[in-house]
């Protein structure tokens, strides 16, 4: 999977549901549902602006972090999806707003 690719398709429900299931990663995924359901947001929404929150707020050493998991994968697209809504999932838990 392309990041390019998914990114660009996230808007479509069916596919974003297939991706984000694609990922393997159940805790991820019931952490992903109580939080979108806690901004009133579908999951390819939330998705969507987590790359957005990732792109504009991560630090430095985030994206070292991802960088990092990236050099080590296999399937670099389904590390950053994955990477990236742990990263915003953790900021966002306990927050009444996104950033």
């Amino acid at each position: 999977m392309l990041l390019g690719q998914v990114l660009r398709q996230l808007g479509d429900e069916t596919f974003a549901a297939e991706t984000l299931v694609g990922l393997h990663d159940l805790p991820l995924m019931a952490d992903l549902e109580a939080t979108r359901e806690q901004f009133g947001e579908s999951a390819p929404d939330y998705a969507i602006g987590a790359v957005r929150r990732f792109s504009t707020y991560a630090s430095d050493e985030d994206w070292l972090a991802l960088m990092s998991a990236l050099g080590r994968s296999d399937d670099p697209g389904a590390t950053c999806l994955r990477a990236i809504l742990a990263w915003s999932l953790h900021h966002d838990r306990g927050s009444s707003k996104c950033l």
